[in-house]
């Protein structure tokens, strides 16, 4: 498993004001300043990612190193597939530790907000890594629990953190009994060649999600519904 921790980022003052709809003559300006330069100085992203093999197949799902995963659209995805990237990206454990805004539901929110442009850093890099690392043009990934609880159920987390040695250990994740993830900015997924970009967002219908990264696709949604 390869383990990434130099990873550069930046938390912007004027990105959390814009995403909190404040401005910057705000009367809390000020405490949501401190917050960026706290975070700055406590920000830890992570990320980590394992070369994997396509070991069986069935119609509604993919066994990848002896691990069987339940998805229709994902083993659609990996049909022309053999080897893809087990990978998980963190904000890090150090945000949860030096989170100051215990009891303050806007602070709260601010860390968190703060907490994903780390995540989205960490995430960022696993991916230029890896298309670098193996001359990959396009990628696309699938996350268990991302979307609409029929594309991928959430529980098959546990097989890909089964597959991922000492992620607690090296990452400072942890994996919980209802398969949420701590720090709660943290993400696992498999990461694989293709044609075109692809994320589970653009087969799930749930309206007004906060983490939805693409619009939904009609078509796509019904072709992974034919037989």
């Amino acid at each position: 498993m390869t383990v990434l921790t130099e990873i550069p980022f930046t938390i912007s003052l004027q990105r959390l004001l814009t995403q909190l709809h404040l401005g910057e003559d705000s009367d809390e300006a000020a405490e949501f300043s401190t917050l960026v330069e706290l975070a700055n100085q406590a920000g830890r992203p992570k990320a980590a990612c394992r070369e994997a093999y396509i070991t069986a197949r069935a119609q509604d799902s993919v066994q990848i190193d002896g691990a069987w995963f339940t998805s229709r659209t994902l083993a659609r995805k990996l049909a022309d597939v053999q080897r893809v990237f087990l990978a998980i990206a963190t904000c890090g454990s150090e945000m949860d530790q030096a989170n100051p805004a215990a009891g303050d539901p806007l602070l709260e929110y601010a860390w968190d907000l703060l907490k994903m442009d780390l995540l989205n850093a960490a995430r960022i890099h696993l991916t230029s890594y890896i298309r670098r690392q193996y001359q990959l043009a396009v990628t696309a990934s699938m996350s268990p629990g991302s979307g609409d609880a029929s594309i991928w159920p959430i529980e098959q987390q546990r097989q890909l953190f089964g597959l991922m040695p000492d992620y607690e250990k090296q990452l400072g994740v942890r994996l919980t009994d209802s398969c949420l993830m701590v720090p709660n900015k943290t993400i696992s997924c498999i990461i694989f060649r293709a044609d075109k970009d692809f994320r589970t967002c653009v087969v799930c219908q749930r309206e007004n999600c906060p983490a939805r990264r693409a619009v939904f696709d009609q078509a796509e949604w019904a072709a992974l519904q034919q037989d």
